[in-house]
């Protein structure tokens, strides 16, 4: 279009200039016409070569005109080309940029388009992961539970299944004929069994567990069982068979409110027991031993009780409990003048053989204060225990009795029953000293409280006018524990104490009845005698009163735990313990002497266990 405009304005330029070279012209014509006419009517003008040079430079002055025109128009061509040029450049560069102006834009809307697309679909992924993990999990959780449910839920019930199964062994030095150790029956120097060691392996220890558990709006019900092998039934023995009976140790109901009162009703540990958490029942701090007696200057017993707990907020608790009571007796010198108990009536499921029976006044009130401040956990207790026994005064003492002697009296006459009090107080301590280390005191005082320790000592003697003597009695227990997550440790020392109580009968001034006196003799305490029957498994009695005044043990052991999770724990201990028993000083062989008994036995204990999870 440029180009063609040009070629326009040239040729109007071109055209001009000969339109006014024709003019001069046909004016030069006109004029030498004129000329001639005039000339013709009057002289002649300049001569035609003349004009026709004028014509010529006119011409050539009108061409230089054209060409420095064309020129112009020359060099404007080119810088209208060069403009051109750099237009079609600029204009093919706007079209290339808008191209790709266009096609980034095109491509940022596709690729927007890609991204919100592949939003949705990393949504719908994550969606459908979440789904996916969710569905896993609850098949995984369905898998574990139908392999290994931790508890079983049974029309609205939770039960949680537990216990262990065990594989244990004892050495001791000196023979016991025990699996569990009796502390208050270690032979004394005297004895045949204490010139021989022995060794028993036994799984009587496994235990089988079950807690029940149902939830309410403001109380939640539970119910706890469990039970070992830990007793011989009259068939049981080590011979071929090892069939021991199944034991009952806990089985009790509970109602626990969500005020914080809660209500126990069954066989379980005695509130004296000492507890990891306020007064919970399954928590108590047992110690870590092997041994199923466990250890000296423990205070334990499991026996029906009614209890009552209060929770103040997870820093105080109250409780008290009514307990099955049972009196242990021992006495020497005393006279058939008096009666507690007897054996069980067989036809009533108790044990008509080698079980003593008490018959009771009244249940054991036990109260109890747990404190946990936030730096350990503390408790104070009391016991109150009633005994009584039927007294028949005329059996021995007729020379001092009126009633005795008046006429038609007899053995029966006079006969009453007498009642005594008795009780204790105690407290238990325990506290983490470290991260992994504890530490722990326990101990219990009183009159009648010896049952509670764990050498089963005697609560009660006897008097000589046959009415109940109530014993006083101590129990100490420290422990030393350090607990990792492989491996515990823990150490024990103890002392269950019984102190002496004794008098002269009246009736005979040369007898003294009660426990502990000076003048019982233990003079074959050191003397061992030949066995008294033939079958070889009787060894020969001793003269030996040996009635026992404390009884020390030191224990150290640990446990490896080779496997630990949810599959349940593997695990493996050996135990060390020494025990010494010391008896009350008593006659010697020789007159006038006096000695004091004591026993001591070395035990070795190792237990491989596997833990229900």
């Amino acid at each position: 279009m440029k180009r063609m405009m040009a070629v326009v304005l040239s040729m109007t330029l071109v055209g001009s200039g000969i339109a006014a070279q024709a003019q001069q012209g046909a004016g030069t014509a006109t004029t030498a016409k004129s000329v001639r006419k005039k000339t013709v009517a009057k002289t002649s003008g300049p001569a035609i070569s003349d004009q026709l040079n004028e014509m010529k430079q006119s011409i050539d002055a009108q061409q230089q005109q054209i060409k420095q025109l064309t020129d112009l128009v020359q060099s404007r061509d080119q810088k209208i080309q060069q403009l051109e040029q750099r237009l079609d450049q600029g204009q093919a560069a706007a079209a290339q940029a808008q191209t790709k102006a266009d096609t980034a834009a095109a491509q940022a809307a596709e690729q927007g388009q890609t991204v919100t697309a592949l939003k949705n679909d990393v949504s719908d992924l994550k969606t459908t992961a979440t789904n996916s993990a969710l569905t896993l999990q609850e098949a995984q959780k369905s898998m574990k539970e139908a392999e290994s449910p931790l508890a079983i839920h049974y029309k609205g019930i939770t039960v949680t299944p537990g216990g262990f199964l065990a594989a244990e062994t004892v050495y001791r030095n000196r023979a016991l004929a025990s699996e569990a150790t009796n502390f208050n029956s270690l032979n004394f120097p005297g004895a045949g069994q204490n010139k021989i060691s022995e060794f028993y392996g036994s799984g009587r220890q496994s235990r089988i567990s079950m807690l029940a558990e149902g939830k309410f709006s403001d109380v939640k019900f539970a119910g706890y069982y469990e039970a070992d092998f830990l007793s011989a039934a009259v068939t049981s023995n080590n011979n071929q068979t090892n069939s021991y009976a199944l034991r009952q140790r806990q089985v009790w109901g509970q109602a626990a409110f969500k005020n914080g009162v809660t209500f126990t009703g069954g066989q379980m540990w005695t509130l004296v027991t000492e507890t990891r958490k306020g007064v919970d029942n399954r928590t108590e701090a047992l110690p870590m031993t092997i041994d199923p007696n466990y250890t000296v200057g423990f205070s334990f017993a499991r026996q029906w009780g009614l209890r009552l707990a209060k929770n103040f907020h997870n820093r105080f608790w109250l409780a008290a409990a009514l307990e099955n009571p049972q009196t242990t007796f021992a006495a020497s010198g005393n006279a058939n003048n008096f009666a507690f108990g007897s054996v069980g009536a067989g036809g009533s499921l108790y044990n008509n053989v080698n079980a003593n029976y008490s018959f009771n006044a009244m249940p054991d009130v036990i109260v109890k204060a747990a404190f946990e401040p936030g730096f350990g956990h503390y408790e104070i207790f009391g016991i109150l225990s009633r005994f009584r026994d039927r007294v028949y005064p005329c059996v021995d003492f007729v020379s001092t009795s009126s009633l005795c002697t008046a006429a038609g009296a007899t053995a029966i006459t006079g006969a009453y029953n007498a009642s005594k009090n008795g009780g204790g107080l105690g407290a238990n301590g325990r506290i983490t000293v470290a991260k992994h280390v504890e530490f722990g005191l326990h101990a219990l005082y009183g009159n009648g409280v010896g049952r509670y320790s764990a050498s089963g000592l005697p609560d009660a003697t006897v008097n000589a006018d046959g009415t109940l003597a109530p014993l006083r009695s101590y129990q100490g227990l420290a422990t030393l524990e350090f607990h990792y997550p492989r491996i515990d440790v823990y150490f024990n020392g103890g002392e269950d104490y019984s102190g002496r109580r004794y008098q002269i009968n009246p009736a005979r001034p040369t007898t003294t009845v009660g426990y502990g006196a000076p003048t019982f003799s233990d003079a074959g305490c050191y003397t061992e005698t030949p066995p008294s029957a033939g079958s070889g498994f009787g060894f020969g009695s001793i003269s030996c009163s040996g009635n026992t005044q404390r009884t020390i043990q030191g224990t150290f052991g640990f446990w490896i735990k080779l496997r630990n999770g949810p599959k349940g724990r593997l695990q493996f201990g050996p135990q060390y313990s020494y025990v010494v028993r010391d008896a009350w000083t008593g006659t010697g062989a020789t007159a006038g002497t006096l000695v004091a008994p004591h026993g001591i036995v070395n035990m070795l204990y190792t237990s491989f266990r596997y833990y229900l999870p």
